[in-house]
């Protein structure tokens, strides 16, 4: 019988080994062309080194280079690039020169979206007054975010050299304005794995009805193995596509399925020695996992009546304020990665809901309780110290009226800014109630204290126990880094 089954399993070899197209070139790497086929396929991520100890599960906690502040990150993203004329940045300089004609100093060898001609200024749209110890200048847009004030540092000269949304917020979230690279929660998952195996390492949440410009590419893990890349979930019906058994399944059954599966996959795994392959085991057994994991933790019912006033919550509906109740779940379970996208921030004055003077406030509105919620739960409960959370856009705003074909708009209404727009965090080792960076009196131009995107992915990084230099992957023949050939951490900031 030794015989037979020895025969069999070369057959059923024989029969893997058919079934890709990486597999037939890989018998093919002989003669004159191995060597570049053969950097090929380590470009496609087949030669990166794994660990003994990961290989068994590419999510298993690893050590960062040093000790990091932050276990976790909550990053919230306003997609569409909120006004900091109207939140952070107080320009009362700009008041005077309202409905001016913009100075041609402004314009020329600069480039806009939609700007041509010679558009009018605009004054800011809010009313500003200073907050807590620091001295914060924050807008009536955000009456309950002022009074954490003291807990944030506030960034407010950083620059991107990308004025549309797609590429703006890919570079912001994968430090590349083209598709193809990992994003930040893919690299920070490669980097140290997760806490618990029963829930994603790094999970999105996304509300206002759309997803943002740049599709799901900013939470992918481009040249990364697939295991490392945002999980999608819902807060209405299953919290996962799919999650559920279908009819006629149980769980047992669908364990025993998996178990069949993986099985094949150890074997392909032994013989091609391929990192994807992995990935397909480690998906497999944590979709498996999520079944239990993800139903729990993705309920806010359960949650006091007092935490549902504090965030404003709706159990049952998708609505930004559900989403940051369950940003503060999800640290709390050993989440590494939690990403809020909030769409709608793109206050072009083409119409009311766009308008800087109505749509923005009422978009400030969904946000202000929930995000002042989030910071004073994850703050009472001990998290904040080692939770880092991120706020901000893709860019910024004019402080030019928006024009289109040098006429005015209908509504009132900012044009996108590259030139310097501002950015908050919060906890795991960051200054309480402080500002770096500066812009000038109408708040233009950045004048002291500059941040380029990839300095804050360092800081993120760091605060997380990285050199941002030596977090790399090998593909296509060189090391690739979240910052890749710049960035530098933002010391200033660090308590």
């Amino acid at each position: 019988m030794s015989r037979y089954k020895k025969l069999i399993d070369e057959a059923n070899k024989e029969h893997l080994r058919s079934l890709t197209r990486r597999h037939f070139l890989m018998d093919c790497v002989t003669g004159i062309g191995a060597a570049a086929l053969g950097s090929f396929l380590a470009g496609c991520g087949g030669t990166s080194a794994i660990p003994s100890a990961v290989a068994a599960d590419p999510m298993a906690p690893k050590a960062p280079h040093f000790p990091g502040k932050a276990k976790s990150v909550i990053y919230l993203h306003m997609a569409g690039a909120p006004s900091q004329l109207e939140l952070f940045d107080y320009k009362p300089a700009l008041q005077k020169l309202h409905n001016q004609l913009c100075p041609p100093s402004l314009l020329e060898g600069k480039k806009f979206a939609f700007i041509r001609g010679v558009p009018k200024m605009l004054g800011p749209q809010a009313v500003f007054s200073q907050h807590g110890a620091s001295g914060a200048w924050i807008s009536d847009h955000l009456p309950h975010f002022s009074s954490m004030a003291d807990e944030v540092s506030f960034l407010k000269a950083v620059q991107t050299d990308q004025f549309n949304h797609g590429p703006a917020q890919l570079l912001m979230q994968t430090g590349s304005a083209r598709l193809g690279r990992p994003s930040t929660g893919s690299w920070v998952t490669y980097g140290l794995g997760t806490e618990n195996s029963n829930l994603p390492g790094f999970v999105v949440l996304t509300s206002g009805g759309k997803t943002p410009d740049a599709g799901k590419s900013i939470w992918g893990s481009g040249f990364l193995p697939s295991v490392y890349q945002g999980v999608q979930c819902r807060t209405k019906g299953d919290p996962v596509l799919f999650l559920s058994d279908p009819e006629g399944m149980d769980r047992d059954l669908r364990k025993a399925s998996i178990d069949a599966i993986n099985r094949i996959n150890e074997e392909e795994y032994t013989a091609y020695g391929d990192p994807e392959t992995l990935a397909r085991i480690s998906q497999y057994e944590l979709a498996y996992k999520m079944q239990i994991a993800v139903p729990d933790v993705m309920n806010i019912q359960n949650e006091p009546d007092y935490i549902h006033e504090m965030y404003g919550t709706q159990p049952g509906k998708e609505s930004f304020a559900n989403n940051c109740l369950l940003a503060r779940k999800l640290v709390e379970k050993g989440v590494r990665f939690v990403q809020l996208y909030d769409w709608g921030w793109d206050s072009h004055g083409t119409d009311e809901n766009l308008a800087i003077d109505y749509g923005f406030r009422n978009k400030c509105r969904e946000i202000d309780r929930p995000v002042t919620a989030l910071l004073q739960d994850l703050k009472q409960r001990g998290l904040l110290d080692e939770t880092l959370v991120i706020w901000g856009g893709e860019f910024g705003r004019t402080p030019m009226q928006e024009n289109r074909d040098g006429k005015d708009m209908p509504f009132l209404g900012r044009d996108h800014h590259v030139e310097a727009f501002t950015i908050w965090m919060a906890g795991a080792g960051i200054k309480k109630g402080f500002t770096w960076g500066e812009t000038d009196e109408i708040g233009y131009a950045a004048v002291k204290g500059k941040v380029a995107i990839n300095d804050i992915h360092a800081t993120i990084l760091q605060q997380l126990g990285f050199d941002h230099e030596k977090l790399t992957y090998q593909f296509q023949g060189r090391p690739f880094r979240l910052t890749d050939t710049g960035g530098h951490v933002i010391t200033p900031i660090l308590a």
